[in-house]
């Protein structure tokens, strides 16, 4: 099993949940975030005065899929927040070695 963590822009979060549900992937968390990569934020005009924005909105998703499931959650994730501008974000990939679901106590791909 593996563990999809991708940092997109927020106004990309429904196509990229509408694109894992198409490929049969349900599950997810969502986590509003804040950060910044090498665009290193931005300059903004308030009442007349200039400020700098270090740390951009941004969504977290996380999603656990088996082994075999990986490749095509890449590409969907990867379609549906590219807008082709800086700042679209990244996805990271690590191993999971296990999981439990609370409520049944199944284990692993059971419990994803």
């Amino acid at each position: 099993m593996k563990k999809v963590e991708a940092i997109i822009k927020p106004f990309k979060l429904d196509d990229v949940r509408e694109a894992l549900s198409e490929i049969g992937i349900t599950g997810m968390t969502v986590t509003e975030v804040k950060g910044f990569g090498r665009q290193k934020g931005h300059t903004e005009l308030y009442r007349g005065a200039e400020y700098v924005v270090d740390f951009l909105p941004k969504m977290r998703v996380e999603i656990v899929v088996a082994d075999g499931q990986v490749e095509r959650c890449l590409e969907a994730i990867n379609q549906a927040a590219q807008t082709g501008k800086i700042g679209d974000g990244k996805i990271f990939v690590t191993p999971v070695e296990r999981v439990i679901r609370i409520r049944t106590g199944e284990e692993d791909e059971q419990a994803i």
